[in-house]
């Protein structure tokens, strides 16, 4: 039986929010690798994946996570990284006052976003 956030899952959900830039270096099925730039007002509204985790990995600025189930909020600086495992809703945030590059390594699975707001 489908839950309700499966039903809501999308494929590509790049039209969701705004970045400054976004390009993806690996895409095959079950794992891709998508390195995503954000402006310091720039964010990844909620949203959780039934199939996937995310791993985030910094490479210049500052990224801050917010987590639910449970609450919790992580920052990372450039070489940090911290995975969030499937099925927990996150919101990706700029913790800085420039521009914020991460990779962003998501698999073992097929990918889905299931937005929250």
């Amino acid at each position: 039986m489908k839950t309700k956030a499966t039903k809501e899952a999308v494929k590509d959900a790049s039209h969701l929010y705004e970045v400054e830039r976004r390009a993806y270096h690996l895409q095959r099925p079950g794992f891709r690798i998508s390195e995503l730039q954000l402006s310091p007002t720039q964010q990844v509204p909620w949203h959780c994946h039934n199939n996937v985790s995310d791993t985030f990995y910094v490479l210049e600025g500052r990224l801050r996570l917010f987590l639910q189930n449970p609450k919790q909020e992580v920052q990372l600086a450039p070489g940090e990284s911290y995975a969030v495992v499937a099925g927990r809703p996150h919101l990706v945030t700029n913790a800085g006052y420039t521009s914020m590059t991460i990779l962003v390594l998501q698999g073992v699975g097929e990918y889905d976003y299931v937005p929250l707001v």
